[in-house]
Parts: C-alpha cells; structure tokens; sequence
C-alpha cells in the first residue's frame, strides 16, 4: 500500500519538493511552436507549479522565465514583446530570451547598472513544431532526450496537447494500466470489427491478461501477454520513461510510434503532450467500413485558449459536465457512455479527486507496473534528495531511443519475453526506420 508520506512524495512537485527536483532534472515540453510568433504575444505558462511567460523574439529565439520582472515584480505578461527582447510596461526594463536585462528606460545612463540584473530564465530549444525547457540548475543542462515519436518531423506526426483537472499521476497511472483496454474503452465493441481483428481481438476476447515486469535504463516496461493462436502469446508491452513519459501499445508494434508527457501544471492540474504517427493512426470503423465503434472516437473538442494560467488546452467535455455521458448508450452500446478515448480516461482519472488518496486503494495483478513504477519514482527522487543520485536518463539522452510500445503475437514462454521484445523491436525498426537502422 502507498503510504501518505510516499503518496505527497509522489504528488507534489513544486520547487524544492522531492519529486520536482527529480523533474527538474529533465528537458520538458512546455509549449506548441505555433502558440509563439516572432514579437508577437507573451504566453502565460505554468509548470511544475513556477508561473512563467513564454515568448519568440524578433530573431525567432524562444525564451521562457519567471513572469514576475526582476525590477518590482510586476507580470511581465503584460510587456511589449519588441526588438529582441521583452520590456515591461512599469518602467520599461527589458529583458532578453536569456534573462539578460538590456535596457533601463526610467534609469540615468550614468546610474545603469543592467549588468546586475537578470530575471530567472531558462534554456529552451525547439524540436518538430514542440518549444521544450529545462527547468533545473542552468550551468548543467543535459542533452534532451531522444524519444523516437518526438524526433519525427511535424509533416509526420499528430502533435497536439491536453490539459487535465488533476494530478500529474493519475493520467500516467492511467496510461500503465493494459487492462482497462477491454472494459472502459472495447467493453461493448462489437467483436466483427476490422479494426478489432486487426488490433485488439485478443484484448477483447480475454480481459484477463498476465503480466511480465521490468525496470530499464530509463523508466520500466510491462508485458501483458494471454494465448493466442495454438503455442503462442499475445503481448502488449508499454513503457513507462522518466520522468513522467507513457508509450502504450495501442497499436501493432511496426506501426506503434508515440508517446505522451505527463507534465505537471501545479500539484491538481496537467498539461497532457501527445505525439502520433499519422501513419499509423487505428482504424476504428466497424465491419462494414461504416460508423466509429460507439465511444471509440479521436475527436476531442476544444474550448478555444484563453490568456490565465489554466487557460491553453481545455477540452469541453469535462467533470463539470459529467464529460456529457449518455446513461442510454452506457446501458446499450459503451460501458462508460461517454464519447472519445481520452475523455473516459479523463472521467476517470479526474473522478479520483484533484490528487488521489492512494492510502485507500487496494492493488491487484493487473497493477503491477503501476506499483514498480511507483517504487521507481520514489526511489530516483529520494536518491537524488537525500544522496544527490542523478536520476535514470537524466544524463543519458541516447537511452531514449530505442524503447517502444506495440502489441504482437510470439511463441515461446513468457520467462523469455524480454528476448522476444528486443528482437521485436529491431524488426520494427527495420520496418519504420530502414535508413537509420542500416547507419547504425
């Protein structure tokens, strides 16, 4: 059982906490390119409880600080982004994307001293329409981490974001749990579906998977695995990365190329970044190529962003609204009457409460990976805390590239699983990637 002391560990993640400083050790997404344009608006961005603004200089630069100018600590939301920097509106101070105050308006020349004065700001860089920070000690930044789905170009893949009423764990929590699959999502799926036989029908047909664990060099990964045809398995194994990356096996391995950033808003809310591969992207129609199977759909609707702190990125359907579930269709057609794949995930993993009290939970088989990775978190944050351990991937980027979710059918017993991944793996990698596979 998650202690409450283990449980706040795990939650919270403002500076100076436990597992915030864990974070901080990581590159992390923090914003769509399009949401920032050359002197253009200052963007209001909150992580990992900080309140930042980020904004593009007249050079293109990206610059992300602290929003508060060094000066009196007025917004600088409300500065005039202009001629490669950022001034306050108060008395005109002006600030460079790397903090660098470059001019004091209301200041004598001879009483300037703007070489004193830097606002807290952080290192940024972009990659495939995606602006990324590094939040932790700035004269130690780490190469950012090579995740497959992200080093993908934009043209490739479908980047988008999300953000969600609760803490940071539930929905990664979420993203480790397999064998919801059959039930929340697939529960009424009507089983001549193409997309089931192609994807899912083991999933469907046996709700009931057993689990195979194990811890790798950045995070851990779960097997789940149940018969197949005659002397084999069918598996679906995911991901868990640090700090807070999920890769589900939503799709055959050859074609599952994704992945999903956790990232904490503050302790109750989450900024959710999700990248898919166009080209792979499950066909959800039934047997006859017709309607989405009910529930099943990949269209979620948004309000359009507003300027607060938790304003980018809100879904209409949400807990206010019971996520406009339809207790007819829930008693015919969808266990959870509810529309859209990410929001029964959010339904129920905000249903929880802004932070969960795991003290109440009572684990079973089908949680394990949830438990290791608990563990894992728990150990990385306490280490680097208490003994200054760095934690897994934070120096070794390279350790990204190679992990990947999919499901597949294999002979052989489970006691050999991580074999057959691994070969698995290089055989998809071969498939999606036959230039850089032959290179290496």
């Amino acid at each position: 059982m998650t202690t409450q002391r283990e449980n706040d560990t795990l939650t919270r993640v403002g500076p100076g906490t436990p597992m915030g400083e864990l974070m901080r050790c990581y590159w992390i997404p923090a914003a769509m390119s399009s949401e920032l344009t050359a002197d253009g608006d200052p963007v209001r961005i909150q992580i990992l409880c900080e309140k930042l603004i980020a904004f593009r200089d007249t050079s293109g630069r990206v610059g992300i600080m602290d929003h508060r100018c060094p000066h009196r600590c007025a917004s600088l939301f409300f500065g005039r982004n202009e001629e490669g920097g950022i001034r306050c509106v108060y008395h005109g101070w002006k600030f460079d994307a790397e903090g660098n105050c470059v001019d004091m308006a209301n200041v004598p020349p001879h009483q300037d001293f703007k070489h004193k004065v830097h606002a807290k700001a952080y290192k940024t860089f972009e990659r495939n329409g995606v602006v990324w920070v590094y939040m932790g000690d700035q004269s130690k930044v780490p190469a950012p981490p090579d995740i497959p789905a992200t080093l993908r170009s934009a043209e490739d893949m479908k980047i988008w974001a999300a953000h969600r009423s609760c803490n940071w764990l539930q929905g990664l929590e979420g993203e480790l749990d397999t064998s919801h699959l059959g039930i929340l999502h697939l529960g009424h799926a009507h089983k001549g579906s193409d997309f089931l036989q192609e994807t899912h029908k083991y999933a469907t047909a046996n709700r009931t998977p057993d689990y195979e664990i194990a811890d790798t060099p950045v995070g851990s990964m779960y097997g789940a695995y149940r018969p197949a045809e005659e002397n084999s398995l069918y598996w679906r194994v995911g991901h868990f990365a640090m700090p807070f990356w999920a890769m589900m096996p939503i799709l055959p391995i050859e074609r599952c190329v994704l992945a999903r950033a956790y990232v904490p808003i503050d302790d109750d809310n989450t900024m959710i970044m999700i990248w898919g591969d166009k080209r792979g992207n499950p066909r959800t129609t039934d047997s006859n190529g017709g309607d989405f199977i009910v529930g099943y759909t990949h269209n979620p609707q948004f309000h359009p962003n507003t300027t607060d702190w938790q304003g980018r990125f809100r879904l209409k359907p949400q807990l206010s609204n019971d996520f406009f579930i339809d207790r007819a269709v829930q008693r015919t057609q969808s266990p959870s009457g509810i529309d859209g794949v990410h929001i029964q995930d959010e339904a129920v993993t905000t249903s929880m409460g802004p932070i969960a009290d795991r003290t109440l939970e009572h684990l079973g088989p089908s949680d394990l990976m949830i438990a290791r990775v608990r563990r894992r978190l728990l150990a990385a944050a306490n280490g680097l805390a208490n003994d200054g351990v760095a934690p897994p991937g934070a120096d070794r980027p390279d350790a990204y590239a190679n992990i990947r979710s999919g499901n597949y059918v294999a002979e052989g017993e489970p006691a050999d699983w991580e074999r057959v991944y691994w070969d698995k793996v290089a055989w998809a990698r071969s498939i999606l990637d036959p230039v850089a596979t032959a290179a290496e």
